[in-house]
């Protein structure tokens, strides 16, 4: 299969700041549309968006996923991106990724999707690796260290046959302003909550105990995507025509109610439920995606090392709601070691088939998925 990135293909890597919302997507896509024709180089963009804007995927709905409200307050721009995934929180302290090369003959079966994931992820890996951290692509579409969400990717096949990668790479996080910002699978933020979701994701900062720059992270992504590529990646800047381009498109579609608020057309749901057992109180709090577990999380005031609990967290999530799959699933992590001291398969499974019913009651008041809310 070809990715688009042979050695005698000349790429270009293009680097901003301090985006709009509306300019940083149109000009990924705006790229992206010229692909296919031949009309743009295959691009590596590096940059980061205006501190704040809050970003869904294509298929969510706003108002399930971002608190509008808080966003009107705090100055903080809405928009869609065209690639899948969760709603993120995006500003100076997270470069934002994207790769824009002809799709061609790219097959575009699920197994075929998780290659590209990782192909074009392997840049962001080699950059974190040169700073000493190890990274790895894993589950659906993140790249984690240690077991930790530290970046997102998605995925868009334009018609005129272009590919756009994305990735968000968090250099640092606000978790606490992200999660006043984005909707989330608790009924209530508080410390804790704060805590479990920054227990589940990192950052470049905190891997590297010490204040690295942005640019410090960029070049050395820069640097990765050249060596993963093969190939060289001079620095340019966007055409004229390209800007002229990107410009129709952030007006006609990117700064329009039509793209912003568009509706998908299966809302997820959340819901939660605890139940005491003999290890401690157990609390579930998931997101189904109609009856796939989209987003949990496992938290009470049982005794377990944090690996296992993410681990269980990991195992169960794109899994079907469906009682005895969850069982058996729970049955065969104990199997590995990884169950929860003096809590069994079963309550872990009844507190997740409660919190699933409460999630279906509540189908209309719909609370989704954020990509580093629920990594």
């Amino acid at each position: 299969m070809s990715h688009g990135a042979s050695a005698g293909t000349s790429w270009r890597y293009v680097a901003d700041d301090g985006v709009t919302a509306s300019f940083g997507l149109a000009a990924d896509e705006g790229v992206t549309w010229r692909q296919g024709t031949g009309d743009s180089p295959p691009t590596v963009r590096l940059y980061t968006y205006r501190s704040h804007c809050a970003l869904v995927g294509r298929f969510q709905r706003v108002a399930a996923e971002v608190r509008l409200d808080v966003c009107r307050e705090r100055g903080i721009a809405v928009n869609r991106r065209p690639t899948g995934g969760g709603a993120i929180l995006m500003g100076r302290d997270q470069l934002g990724v994207a790769v824009m090369t002809p799709a061609r003959a790219i097959e575009r079966s699920w197994d075929r999707i998780r290659e590209l994931f990782r192909h074009f992820g392997a840049g962001v890996v080699d950059a974190l690796e040169r700073l000493g951290i190890r990274a790895e692509y894993r589950r659906k579409n993140d790249i984690e260290v240690g077991g930790k969400k530290i970046a997102g990717l998605g995925i868009f096949f334009d018609r005129r046959g272009g590919l756009l990668f994305h990735a968000s790479l968090l250099v640092d996080l606000d978790v606490p302003l992200m999660l006043s910002v984005l909707r989330t699978p608790f009924e209530k933020i508080s410390d804790k909550e704060v805590a479990t979701v920054a227990s589940r994701t990192t950052t470049v900062r905190r891997e590297c105990g010490r204040a690295v720059s942005v640019d410090e992270v960029r070049a050395l992504v820069h640097q990765g995507y050249a060596r993963t590529l093969g190939v060289e990646l001079p620095q340019g800047d966007f055409t004229t025509a390209e800007r002229n381009e990107i410009q129709a498109l952030e007006r006609d579609r990117y700064l329009t109610a039509g793209w912003i608020e568009r509706e998908p057309a299966t809302p997820d749901a959340a819901g939660s439920a605890t139940v005491k057992t003999p290890g401690g109180l157990l609390s579930a709090h998931l997101t189904l995606a109609g009856d796939v577990i989209k987003a949990i999380y496992l938290t009470g005031d049982f005794f377990c090392d944090e690996t296992v609990v993410s681990a269980i967290e990991r195992g169960l999530r794109w899994h079907a709601a469906e009682p005895a799959g969850i069982t058996a699933t729970l049955e065969s992590l104990e199997g590995q070691g990884l169950g929860l001291p003096q809590i069994g398969a079963g309550d872990v499974a009844r507190v997740i088939g409660l919190a699933a019913d409460a999630a279906r009651r509540h189908e209309q008041a719909a609370v989704a998925k954020g990509c580093f809310v629920n990594p």
